[in-house]
């Protein structure tokens, strides 16, 4: 497909984390860009303001005139646009030009040097450490994160087109439309087996990925992983290594060590052993991409996070708030971990809202054991996102299994009186669906309260 015949785009479902990055890249380079999604959020609003129209209706007659010349047009959608949507089948029935949103990454991409960010936990924080190293040190970079980089207020970083960094979706084998020269995988659990059906296949999809890198040289993952290639591990021999972890000022202070040399004494301010691995990881891309070692250290010092990763909302002497996108019983492992080491003698309330009624099904029995470690745990419902219910499958159900005395199911509404009752320092709020639009209304009365 050759994208310089391109003068319009339309993208289905354009308030999606990676859809909008798409969208303000073409913008940037002066396309004529358009949208629709379900409904409005603050992504769309940010849209909006950037000048790039976004419809909320599912009708044709909506579609923006410059849209409708077939010839100078390209529709973008995702797997998650459900196969009712009357605009998509609309552009198909019509014969317009049609592609996903993974292989529109990979056409932008081809032409530059790829730096793929795959895994089923950590590609975010990963991807945007990695755009945020490149640009501090004035690489050409441009970025498309699947969050909000705190340091830009964007899913988006533009420095230049010559290097690019995206993260490597495994959801319907997104991943392997992309043509990566120096990539990562971060982790590789089970998942999305709505999909796959089973772990054994997820895990022969990020091989085959894997196989997609030149040099064998170029691709790093977790130690202990069946892949191969360069090593990365927090604490244990590797070719990426942090080595001499301590924490200072809330901050860890560790030493890298590469094949070729070892950095002293940088410092990160994310917590948890997790973020420490998903910096060790950008840091060896960076490396790799060639980035000048003397920059680095300033640059991660620098790095503020990724919104709803960890990221805090109130921290007192009385009361710590942090919300997170955790929806995996291995990232709500990791996220226990971080609070736990962060604050080892307060106790910790967790809110959590289950992400997909297969995905509870599949990893209950994790769910159960992983919250179950939380001094106090309320769920709330099950948020459906793309599927129909499943019988049986339900928050009461992963409530019953849950072995903590300290556990409830409360509506959204009831959060608020919930949390300030509590005698819990540390609380969390936990999950994928859209208990990440109560947060700041949550964060609000709670700080009235304080």
């Amino acid at each position: 497909m050759n994208l310089e015949n391109i003068q319009t785009f339309y993208f289905v479902g354009i308030g999606g984390i990676g859809m909008s990055a798409l969208a303000r890249y073409f913008k940037l380079k002066g396309n004529a860009v358009y949208g629709y999604d379900k409904t409005p959020s603050a992504l769309t609003s940010s849209l909006a303001s950037e000048e790039i129209e976004v419809g909320f209706v599912d009708d044709i007659s909506n579609i923006p005139t410059q849209v409708l010349d077939k010839e100078h047009t390209l529709i973008v959608y995702t797997p998650a646009i459900p196969k009712h949507n009357k605009l998509l089948q609309y552009f198909t029935a019509e014969g317009f030009s049609t592609i996903k949103r993974a292989a529109l990454l990979g056409e932008i991409t081809k032409d530059s040097i790829c730096l793929a960010v795959a895994g089923t936990h950590g590609k975010t924080t990963t991807s945007a450490i990695l755009g945020h190293l490149l640009a501090e040190c004035n690489m050409p970079v441009t970025a498309f994160l699947g969050g909000i980089a705190e340091n830009y207020n964007s899913n988006f970083i533009y420095r230049g087109h010559e290097i690019t960094v995206v993260e490597a979706d495994e959801f319907d084998r997104s991943f392997l439309q992309l043509q990566p020269d120096i990539a990562c995988v971060t982790s590789m659990d089970a998942d999305h087996l709505d999909i796959y059906g089973d772990a054994s296949a997820i895990e022969d999809a990020f091989r085959d990925f894997s196989k997609l890198l030149p040099k064998r040289e170029n691709f790093l993952y977790k130690k202990g992983l069946p892949l191969d290639g360069r090593t990365v591990a927090v604490g244990e021999a590797a070719d990426f290594e942090a080595q001499n972890i301590r924490i200072e000022d809330g901050s860890y202070v560790f030493d890298l060590k590469t094949p070729l040399t070892t950095l002293k004494d940088l410092q990160f301010s994310l917590p948890g052993h997790h973020n420490l691995f998903n910096a060790i990881t950008a840091l060896g891309m960076a490396i790799l991409a060639g980035s000048p070692t003397d920059c680095l250290s300033k640059a991660l010092l620098s790095f503020k996070g990724v919104q709803r990763r960890f990221s805090y909302k109130i921290k007192s002497d009385d009361l710590v708030l942090i919300d997170d996108y955790a929806h995996h019983p291995t990232e709500i492992d990791a996220l226990y971990q971080a609070v736990s080491e962060m604050y080892p003698e307060d106790r910790k309330l967790v809110v959590f809202q289950p992400h997909l009624f297969s995905r509870t099904r599949d990893f209950v029995e994790g769910f159960a054991q992983s919250l179950s470690r939380f001094d106090e745990i309320v769920l709330l419902d099950i948020y459906p996102a793309r599927e129909e219910p499943i019988e049986g499958i339900s928050s009461d159900w992963l409530l019953e299994k849950i072995k903590n005395k300290n556990k409830k199911i409360l509506s959204k509404e009831a959060l608020g009186k919930e949390m300030m009752a509590s005698n819990c320092r540390v609380q969390l709020l936990v999950g994928a669906g859209d208990i990440g639009a109560e947060v700041d209304a949550l964060t609000q009365k709670l700080k009235d309260e304080n």
